[in-house]
């Protein structure tokens, strides 16, 4: 499990007052360290998702973007300073661009990737699947870089997620929120 800074709650006032070399995440006031930095791995599957989604969206009205990326979760109407809950995604796409701002993006992303290392494994798996699900975003994806497999998680009926696909070894996996979009397991796998 990431360190958490302690101190009884956090917001985003107060992560952007941390030193610019040091990476955290705030869910609901609770702090999560960033490092270590994410694998060779990680960053090379994120890097061939990031292309192919990027060259997919070439002139249409969504935008993608990766890590470090800074999603503000407000539970409300709240003011930026006040929010506390402030994650960075491996991967998001964004199609209400009302959302996004200079500082990175302010409510749900219609799609978020999380691409699991071993510090982030309880945090992506439980923490973020509860936070996501509850701030409306659409699809999650949980990527599992040693098993070459994809679980993907829908929003549906009273905004719960259900799990509706997995994909694993040679599969083509498909975005829901983003029609005709399809991503070959074998390139983003590749080593």
């Amino acid at each position: 499990m990431p360190v958490e800074k302690k101190a009884e709650k956090y917001t985003y006032k107060d992560l952007c007052s941390w030193p610019e070399n040091e990476r955290w995440e705030l869910i609901d006031g609770v702090a999560y360290d960033m490092t270590p930095p994410p694998s060779t791995r990680h960053q090379g599957i994120l890097s061939e998702l990031h292309f192919i989604v990027r060259n997919f969206l070439e002139g249409k009205n969504c935008k993608v973007y990766f890590a470090p990326f800074g999603v503000l979760l407000p539970k409300g109407d709240e003011p930026d300073d006040e929010i506390d809950t402030v994650v960075e995604p491996d991967l998001v796409a964004i199609c209400d661009k009302s959302k996004i701002e200079k500082k990175g993006c302010r409510g749900a992303p219609d799609w978020v990737v999380e691409i699991i290392s071993p510090s982030t494994r309880k945090k992506d798996l439980l923490r973020k699947t509860i936070l996501y699900e509850s701030r409306g975003v659409k699809e999650y994806w949980v990527i599992y870089p040693d098993e070459k497999m994809i679980i993907v998680f829908e929003l549906e009926g009273k905004k719960e997620y259900v799990q509706k696909r997995i994909y694993i070894g040679q599969a083509k996996a498909h975005v829901a929120v983003l029609p005709g979009l399809e991503i070959d397991l074998l390139k983003i796998f590749q080593e």
